[in-house]
């Protein structure tokens, strides 16, 4: 399965996209801000464009199975998860059904529906996310 994060809106605080699953639009998505290639300021900086395997496995902070991205250079513990700002993620995306400057809403809805479709692609095949800007 073909994940994919589409960067389109940008400011100061985060970064807004949409989230595609075999290129079928999902959800929104939002991330920390976009920082110069090599900088990143901790817990406020969204991880770099490229491509990324993601397996569910045990997260120590979410105390539970979570979506894990792996080999994020310069990031540990990338996981896909619920929030709604950039307060509620420290370079993970949050996913949301709807969205606003800074936000992302029905967090917890989007995320659900989403972890229940990876899990069972899963069973079944290796999952990527890709991770690109809009072009203009």
């Amino acid at each position: 399965m073909e994940l994919k994060i589409l960067r389109k809106e940008f400011t100061e605080n985060s970064t807004i996209g949409d989230f595609f699953i075999d290129n079928t639009f999902f959800s929104y998505v939002l991330e920390d801000m976009i920082r110069e290639p090599g900088v990143k300021v901790p817990g406020k900086t969204a991880i770099p464009e490229g491509r990324y395997q993601v397996i569910i496995d045990q997260s120590t902070r979410f105390k539970r199975a979570m979506p894990h991205v792996l080999d994020v250079p310069g990031f540990e513990g990338i996981r896909i998860h619920a929030g709604n700002t950039d307060k509620d993620t420290k370079g993970c995306p949050l996913l949301g059904y709807t969205k606003d400057k800074d936000f992302v809403g029905n967090s917890r809805l989007a995320f659900n529906r989403f972890f229940d479709i990876l899990h069972e692609a899963l069973i079944h095949e290796k999952v990527y996310l890709t991770v690109e800007r809009e072009v203009a």
